[in-house]
């Protein structure tokens, strides 16, 4: 094929084991009258006080995923960019070969990468302090089982598996080195994590496609 359009691009194989998936539970609280309304410690992170992100606040949501031995990335709605537990479903049915890679850019500052194959899911997420701002960040921190971070503290450390792409080109030490680089936006991020494993130029098409 000599030439792509703004939906069908060159991806890669999506080679090596993940973790075994669990639904992600988002908190949304309980019902009027119940226990869970009263608020008895300023400490507790309420997800219902996060509001979506806006569609000018999302650089874009990209997967990438190969059919028949032929590689494509493409866009996926928007919504996705706030449902972590959605973008897993909606990776799951797109019908690569070798399962499927989400990629997720918020207001160029934070990323999420999910890589989807069965039941076996690896998610990553650029800046664990952005759990406070973001529902899509919350669902990592949640679906990690760990508990939210002070921004303060944590501001700007990764969580999840550094690892996700490491069979495809790119090792844990060298996504920390990408995510450390504060020069960098988190479309730029994710552009050079496509660098590395071979993706380019073709991702950055479909990236330049996406926020105009």
């Amino acid at each position: 094929m000599s030439e792509f359009d703004d939906e069908e691009y060159e991806s890669f194989e999506l080679d090596g084991a993940g973790r075994s998936a669990e639904p992600v539970k988002k908190t949304t609280g309980s019902g009027a009258g119940g226990d869970d309304d009263i608020e008895d410690d300023d400490d507790d992170f309420d997800e219902s006080d996060l509001e979506d992100a806006a569609d000018d606040e999302i650089d874009f949501v990209l997967a990438a995923y190969r059919e028949d031995g032929q590689p494509y990335v493409q866009s996926l709605g928007k919504d996705l960019a706030n449902d972590l537990d959605e973008l897993i479903i909606q990776l799951r049915r797109l019908p690569g070969d070798a399962g499927a890679l989400g990629f997720v850019s918020l207001v160029e500052e934070v990323f999420v990468i999910t890589r989807v194959r069965g039941q076996h899911v690896q998610v990553l997420l650029s800046d664990a302090a952005a759990a406070a701002d973001w529902p899509i960040a919350r669902d990592v921190v949640d679906y990690l089982g760990e508990e939210p971070i002070d921004e303060d503290e944590e501001e700007g450390e990764p969580i999840g598996d550094l690892g996700i792409v490491a069979d495809l080109g790119l090792s844990d030490f060298d996504m920390g080195a990408i995510i450390d680089n504060l020069d960098l936006s988190s479309v730029e991020m994710l552009v050079d994590v496509a660098d590395k494993i071979k993706l380019n130029p073709q991702f950055r098409k479909a990236v330049e496609a996406a926020v105009g």
